[in-house]
């Protein structure tokens, strides 16, 4: 890079905006969408991103304010998106691996995970109540942002957080890359996630090559959410191989997800070597030197 001076994104409209643009989608229909809520939750984790970038310029109890916030509007979706999901990713397999559906019959636990729940007087008034609170917080969250001074952040010290992500990632990867268990590879996803949100604020330092790795890093951790996704399904399902006959079409079914896991993580592997090999330094990957404002 031939540039010795380069100003990156300004955090503050950013964060604002995920705060915006939170409120704005959730205000769309009394009973927020699948599209929405993954939305919501992408925006929450975009701002707790952001949140962790400047974490070391801020004092602890404004951080804390505001990444519990944003960590708390993830918490209250996280049941609506888990259901949907459920829903979605078995109307997928039984579109793919039709007669296996037609062999497992009537299973109550598949039909009632299938089904699209009605929503109850009380479920209504809950989510109404849930969607309040929502509100309320982003409000004072909003307020708070609008009125800190996030002018003079030292883009050395959001170097420095943003090569603490990435070592971070880099150790998730090879926990996981060891001993893949869901739990590792949810850990992994969640921080890999974490710095493709930062990331966005170092695109002016060079855009082609910072791009490039976001859209990398992007499709990589769609694989990861994927496999986790049948992760979670084969959980709810409490499934466990008792070597036992009498549900051969069960059996076949949960091969067939494992398969479709293998396949996801044979998408991630390469990606995550390239990008997170130990001994691997930051500055490299992103191709740039020096950074002034």
């Amino acid at each position: 890079m031939e540039l010795d001076f380069v100003k990156l994104k300004e955090i503050k409209p950013v964060l604002s905006g995920y705060i915006r643009e939170t409120q704005a989608l959730l205000k769309l229909a009394p009973v927020p969408d699948d599209k929405t809520i993954h939305d919501v939750r992408v925006l929450m984790k975009k701002a707790r991103a952001a949140m962790k970038l400047i974490s070391s310029q801020i004092d602890e109890e404004s951080f804390n304010r505001d990444y519990f916030t944003f960590r708390e509007v993830g918490r209250i979706t996280r049941l609506w998106r888990e259901t949907s999901v459920h829903r979605r990713t078995l109307k997928e397999l039984k579109k793919e691996y039709p007669e296996i559906f037609t062999l497992l019959g009537a299973n109550e636990k598949l039909e009632a995970l299938m089904k699209k729940p009605e929503v109850s007087e009380l479920q209504a008034a809950d989510l109404k109540e849930d969607l309040e609170n929502i509100d309320e917080i982003l409000n004072k969250a909003g307020f708070r942002v609008r009125f800190r001074n996030m002018n003079n952040f030292d883009p050395k010290a959001l170097l420095n957080e943003l090569d603490k992500t990435y070592n971070e990632v880099v150790d998730k990867y090879l926990v996981c890359r060891n001993n893949p268990k869901p739990v590792n590879l949810h850990k992994f996803r969640k921080r890999a996630k974490d710095f493709l949100y930062q990331l966005f604020f170092f695109r002016p330092l060079n855009p082609s090559v910072v791009k490039g790795l976001e859209k990398k890093l992007d499709l990589m951790t769609q694989n990861l959410g994927k496999f986790n996704d049948l992760a979670q399904l084969i959980g709810i399902l409490e499934y466990k191989y008792s070597g036992l006959a009498g549900q051969p079409a069960l059996d076949e079914l949960i091969l067939l997800i494992r398969d479709q896991q293998d396949r996801y993580l044979s998408k991630v592997w390469p990606t995550a070597y390239k990008v997170f090999c130990p001994g691997q330094k930051l500055v490299n990957l992103l191709g740039f030197r020096i950074l002034m404002i």
